[in-house]
């Protein structure tokens, strides 16, 4: 991994963040630490890091859920959440606002290294791939696949990665029914730990941010298909 693969560790916990701050290290990133949300909005603004770990319960007016809504509202940075939370609420809600992995305490520090490992290796993937810059859903929807970049009718609309990546990846199968599983092993990877109400959250999530131009079907008993 280069050294210029910055992660951003915000957690309030000192024994925790140097904890993964150490096992980054050795694996070739470049860590920084940030024990508040303010501070963490400080050095993301700083650093541009590839990506973010960021727990939910910090001290201060801003809390985790504070800084993913602010950091999606700018960027579309990969965002792994560390919580003790183990919620069902909370795991959908952290989904919902755009967060593209959800690691529970206590965690093995192994663990979300494997998980900011395969995070970025699907990202490099997506970006390296020899795909058309452009792919048009109907009259009103375009999914710039080189800029990463979505339209409805003229208008640019701010889609978290994961969001961006399950809309390329249905486009790209366009009017093939995917199961949830195949959803989530195309996505998210084969090693990626989680349910499949992962993908429901993330379809509701395109939906509600399209609107009726796109034309995502749910498949019954199936999963679902892009028209």
């Amino acid at each position: 991994m280069s050294e210029e693969t910055v992660v951003v560790i915000v957690e309030d916990d000192p024994n925790i963040a140097d904890l993964v701050e150490l096992y980054l290290r050795r694996d070739g990133f470049r860590p920084y630490q940030a024990p508040t949300g303010e501070r963490a909005l400080e050095v993301i603004a700083e650093r541009r890091p590839k990506l973010v770990l960021l727990d939910i319960g910090l001290p201060g007016e801003l809390d985790g859920i504070d800084v993913c809504r602010r950091v999606r509202a700018e960027s579309d940075v990969p965002i792994i959440f560390l919580t003790a939370r183990d919620d069902e609420i909370d795991r959908v809600l952290g989904l919902e606002l755009g967060a593209d992995d959800y690691v529970t305490k206590p965690f093995s520090p192994r663990e979300v290294v494997a998980r900011v490992k395969a995070i970025l290796r699907r990202a490099d993937a997506v970006n390296g791939r020899d795909r058309p810059p452009v792919i048009d859903l109907g009259e009103h929807v375009v999914v710039d696949v080189g800029r990463r970049e979505v339209s409805v009718r003229g208008t640019a609309v701010a889609l978290a990665t994961r969001e961006f990546d399950l809309l390329r990846h249905l486009a790209e199968r366009r009017g093939l029914a995917l199961s949830r599983r195949q959803l989530l092993d195309g996505v998210w990877g084969a090693d990626w730990v989680g349910d499949d109400r992962t993908v429901d959250v993330h379809v509701r999530q395109l939906r509600k941010k399209l609107g009726d131009d796109l034309r995502l079907e749910t498949v019954w008993g199936v999963g679902y298909r892009l028209d």
